[in-house]
């Protein structure tokens, strides 16, 4: 099935609410869980950036899991960084956080200043995929880990709408619809390999841990 490109952003009042106020707890979970499992030796403290942090639920799951380390949410919609303000009132890891509002790429980002780059669902956004593994070059420390999860996009329109009916039937209309139209805006395996050899992240490793998605994962030379 060709790619059916999406809009960039999902910040509409609506879109930005029904995620925040929506249970992904399984999944965001599941995300930290193979964090961790791929990195089990991440030290005490460090610097971890998360690129589409969205509402900023997978980032106070991330600062909870390590509690000695900074972390800074990114995200270029305003009303998803408000979200994710909201998130951190009364949250035990809120001085942990920061949050940045940014486009990527993004020249102005620092430079090999995080040993910890984490992104989840945020690639079949992008109007350029190469513009997330360009960012996690640069942010990126020498050694630095990385684990970037997306949906990977199914062989049809026939596939999608099975994966909609099987994961989010109960859901609002508006995630249901996001979520049909980011698997067909998703990537493939073969075309994320093909994406890391010409940013020169041949070093970085990719499995399917579900039926829908892909996982990228290792260091950086």
């Amino acid at each position: 099935m060709q790619r059916i490109p999406e809009p960039e952003l999902m910040d509409s009042e609506a879109q930005t609410l029904a995620y925040a106020q929506s249970n992904f707890s399984e999944s965001n979970q599941m995300f930290i869980d193979i964090l961790l499992a791929k990195c089990p030796d991440l030290p005490s403290t460090g610097s971890a950036w998360d690129l589409g942090c969205g509402p900023a639920d997978i980032t106070i799951r991330l600062a909870s899991a390590l509690p000695g380390w900074q972390l800074t949410g990114l995200d270029a919609g305003a009303n998803m960084l408000l979200r994710a303000r909201e998130s951190l009132v009364d949250s035990p890891q809120a001085a942990q956080i920061s949050l940045r509002q940014a486009y990527l790429p993004d020249p102005e980002l620092p430079k090999a200043c995080s040993d910890l780059l984490i992104s989840n669902s945020l690639l079949h956004h992008l109007p350029d995929p190469n513009s997330l593994w360009q960012s996690i070059r640069q942010l990126g420390k020498s050694g630095a880990r990385v684990v970037v999860m997306d949906l990977y996009r199914p062989e049809s329109i026939q596939a999608a709408a099975a994966l909609v009916a099987k994961y989010v039937a109960d859901a609002p209309e508006v995630l249901k619809t996001d979520f049909y139209n980011s698997l067909l805006a998703a990537w493939t395996v073969t075309e994320v390999k093909q994406q890391l050899t010409d940013n020169g992240l041949t070093q970085l490793q990719i499995h399917t841990p579900t039926d829908r998605h892909w996982l990228v994962s290792g260091r950086l030379e």
